[in-house]
């Protein structure tokens, strides 16, 4: 499946950026760019065996999903958001649980 086959449904990405695949087969998607349909950055989860893409994950206005990392039993997961939109005047970066 390409990205841009994606606009328009409810698993809509673009600008894929970073990849990484666990143990069990899943390809993880972190993007970093135009998202289309109004949504932002986000991480997600693809089925390798049968193609079916899933959002785990929105980021903030403005952000960019980076840095994947999962404990080695794959019950927890790691992301990172870097330069999230500033509503404050001083971005945020924040690594988020899963």
């Amino acid at each position: 499946m390409i990205a841009e086959d994606t606009h328009g449904t409810e698993e809509s990405f673009a600008d894929p950026d970073g990849l990484w695949a666990d143990p069990d087969g899943r390809l993880f998607i972190e993007t970093d760019g135009g998202q289309k349909d109004g949504l932002e950055n986000q991480l997600l989860v693809a089925d390798i065996s049968t193609g079916e893409i899933k959002r785990l994950f929105e980021g903030v206005s403005g952000c960019e999903i980076t840095g994947i990392a999962m404990t080695p039993d794959r019950s927890t997961l790691f992301c990172n958001v870097q330069h999230p939109d500033p509503t404050t005047g001083i971005p945020r970066d924040a690594t988020v649980v899963l």
